[in-house]
């Protein structure tokens, strides 16, 4: 897989770039303090549809547009002294204000993933995307094609392809550590957040003080706040997020497309574990992915698992390991290469051939980080490694297995032409259910 992206053609020509946060949540705060650890980065505006709310779930701090704005105020006084950080409602507002932004971070949920970075593009920011790049595969292209007319500086938030252990097994895939690869394999444990969910949720609690529910639900078709759904939890729902394999797979099979190259799937097939709902992502999944021969490269299959199945445990797999919560494998005619982890360093089996393997020289140019590398694209230097071109692909493959997954059907992927060869009702998913008025891409 290449990084077709060219570097920025409206590249920020002052020191200190200014950065805006849309979707003030406990991923955008992260993002906001990895950012802070960089000394020409400057937060200047926060903008969420929700002003303020204790998130118990699972961040276990203050969220919403003031306490962010608030928390980045702190964070940045010393540096900047009497800074204020401005706080909006609705993101277009910020940037209709406030032209001095130079890029913002999209930490929405994924329904809203874009439109936001769609709009914000084509007002001239750089934009840092949180994965997965869109929530449909019509959108993925969408931002893809955007982010090239634009010539703005892109990023899908995917630390773990800049970190050298991924870089390490593309190397010694290339290499032939392990020969040709035929098979792969990721895995994560994660499940369903509504554990106890069967069905969506009818009743109707009032929306919270100070939460604009409608902005929130931006394009989809309204539906009623329910407290299972935000915060955190819309993931569950077809709606508004895509489970593990829409959060994971753009992690997880990341080092997968990069060493194999992988571009478009030719057949897909998912099963789901403890579906309950067509409305609501399954407890887990298994999801097999096809790929042609390319090059010196043979067909090869991917296989993906989440919800805590697992492929089997190699014959060679050490004895002293347990099996780790996430990572992927490959399997050559040679041996496996393991990647325990996101981006962690590889190793090989069986154990003689982990032991007599000459590792070769670096081939790849090391990070100077994830979010270094987009920082620097801003200001008119190389693309970052998961800027829209390639995180786009990678998207794809990851939504490819969504269709699979939601239609229950084997998927025969005519990628030129964005169909699921005669399965019309797939459709839907591909290019998203309609959109509300004002709300089109």
């Amino acid at each position: 897989m290449k990084t077709f992206a060219k570097s920025t053609t409206c590249p920020v020509t002052h020191d200190i770039v200014n950065l805006a946060l849309v979707g003030a949540g406990g991923m955008g705060l992260h993002a906001l303090q990895k950012f802070l650890e960089l000394p020409d980065v400057k937060i200047v505006a926060i903008a969420d549809p929700f002003a303020s709310y204790q998130d118990d779930w699972y961040y276990k701090t203050p969220l919403g547009r003031y306490p962010v704005a608030e928390a980045m105020e702190k964070a940045q006084a010393e540096k900047f002294p009497g800074i204020k950080v401005k706080a909006y409602e609705d993101f277009r507002v910020m940037l209709d204000e406030m032209p001095e932004i130079d890029a913002i971070v999209c930490s929405t949920p994924d329904h809203l993933h874009a439109y936001v970075s769609i709009y914000a593009m084509r007002k001239g920011k750089h934009v840092y995307c949180e994965k997965p790049l869109a929530h449909n595969i019509r959108e993925v292209r969408k931002m893809a094609q955007v982010a090239e007319e634009t010539g703005v500086a892109t990023q899908m938030g995917n630390l773990g392809h800049a970190r050298d252990g991924m870089r390490q097994a593309c190397e010694w895939i290339w290499d032939g550590a392990i020969g040709p690869v035929h098979e792969a394999c990721s895995w994560v444990r994660a499940t369903r957040w509504n554990k106890g969910m069967v069905t969506p949720p009818t009743d109707t609690p009032p929306v919270p003080e100070g939460a604009n529910w409608d902005l929130w639900i931006g394009p989809r078709q309204f539906r009623p706040y329910h407290p299972s759904i935000h915060p955190v939890r819309w993931r569950d729902f077809w709606n508004f997020g895509l489970g593990a394999i829409g959060d994971f797979v753009c992690h997880d099979m990341d080092v997968i497309c990069w060493a194999l190259k992988l571009g478009a799937p030719t057949t897909i097939e998912a099963c789901q574990a403890g579906n309950t709902s067509p409305e609501l992502i399954p407890y887990g999944s298994i999801c097999r992915y096809f790929f042609k021969s390319s090059g010196r490269r043979p067909a090869v299959k991917v296989t993906w698992y989440d919800g805590g199945m697992r492929p089997e445990t190699p014959e060679h797999w050490p004895k002293d390991m347990e099996w780790p919560a996430r990572g992927t494998m490959f399997i050559g005619e040679k041996g496996s290469l393991v990647c325990p982890g996101l981006g962690a360093t590889p190793f090989l089996m069986p154990e003689k051939l982990e032991k007599n393997y000459v590792r070769p020289q670096p081939s790849i140019p090391r990070s100077p980080g994830h979010h270094r590398e987009w920082i620097d694209a801003c200001k008119g230097g190389r693309p970052g490694g998961t800027n829209f071109a390639y995180s786009a692909i990678l998207t794809e493959i990851a939504l490819c297995g969504v269709l699979a997954l939601r239609t229950g059907k084997k998927i025969t992927w005519d990628a030129k032409n964005m169909k699921a060869v005669g399965l019309p009702e797939a459709d839907a998913i591909i290019n998203g259910e309609p959109y509300r008025d004002g709300w089109e891409i």
